[in-house]
């Protein structure tokens, strides 16, 4: 089951500097580029782009690697 996840909420996801807070910007289903990595998301895989509340980096993540807050 899909997590239902919109943008703007609140969502944390473990790093190996533990956990980090931020928010979702968006749902992206087509492949894209962060900062020179290559994510590979589809209708059918999507990801969720994240911004960091401390950094203000962004990042793709899995659904089910993002709890909301």
């Amino acid at each position: 089951m899909t997590k239902t996840l919109k943008s703007g909420d609140k969502v944390a996801w473990n790093t190996s500097q533990g956990e980090t807070t931020g928010k979702v910007v968006k749902k992206q289903t087509s492949p894209t580029t962060i900062k020179g990595h290559k994510v590979k998301a589809t209708e059918a895989n999507p990801k969720f782009i994240v911004e960091s509340d401390k950094s203000g980096a962004r990042a793709a993540h899995k659904a089910d690697q993002l709890q909301k807050k």
